[in-house]
């Protein structure tokens, strides 16, 4: 298919999302807002005075649902390689959170608080070369369990977006040694033909 053809579908398939023109209506940064907001309802995922990691956080979708939910006593950190537009009540750090200057600056923002919910919606740039962006897909994935399990308090909760190949369930198996349950959402803002789910894992065991 041509860049002009694949184009052109893409556009086509955003003008006809539901979500997109909610998103626009209430002023979300990302229509991935939704799927978060789903997921919130269904399991509880923060209150007043949580304080919440955001992994790959831009554009900001995700930090500027959770930020008014926690309010003044709570804390939202969000992290990302790329810039984000300010947020109010959101504390953006730029940079690789593997890497030492990042992790410092998240300790740092925390002040000896412990996080409760670590949030992540990344994916990585795809090449179209499934074997490429699946093994992709996984490294992120798995550096983020590698974060989660630097900041996140015991019994804490982590939100992690997979895609469903032959590799997902012996990664969904190592993250099951570190939480007490483990459960899959297919928010309803999911493309139906997307690969994509969300493991919720929470009860975090050090």
């Amino acid at each position: 298919m041509s860049g002009r053809a694949s184009s052109k579908r893409w556009y086509k398939k955003q003008i006809n999302d539901p979500f997109v023109k909610r998103r626009e209506q209430a002023g979300y940064r990302s229509r991935a807002a939704f799927k978060l907001l789903e997921l919130i309802e269904s399991d509880r995922l923060c209150r007043a005075g949580s304080v919440i990691l955001d992994l790959g956080a831009t554009p900001g979708g995700w930090s500027q649902v959770v930020a008014p939910l926690v309010g003044a006593s709570g804390k939202v950190i969000a992290v990302d390689l790329l810039p984000m537009e300010a947020l109010t009540g959101v504390t953006f750090i730029r940079g690789d959170a593997m890497e030492q200057v990042t992790t410092d600056q998240i300790r740092a923002e925390l002040q000896a608080r412990q996080v409760d919910l670590v949030l992540c919606d990344m994916a990585p740039n795809l090449t179209g070369i499934r074997s490429v962006d699946e093994a992709r897909t996984l490294v992120l994935a798995g550096q983020a369990l590698q974060i989660t399990a630097t900041f996140l308090r015991r019994d804490g909760t982590l939100v992690m977006k997979l895609f469903q190949h032959a590799d997902t369930e012996v990664f969904i198996r190592e993250v099951k040694q570190h939480f007490r349950q483990i459960a899959r959402r297919k928010p309803g803002a999911s493309r139906t033909q997307s690969r994509e789910f969300y493991l919720v894992a929470s009860g975090f065991q050090l």
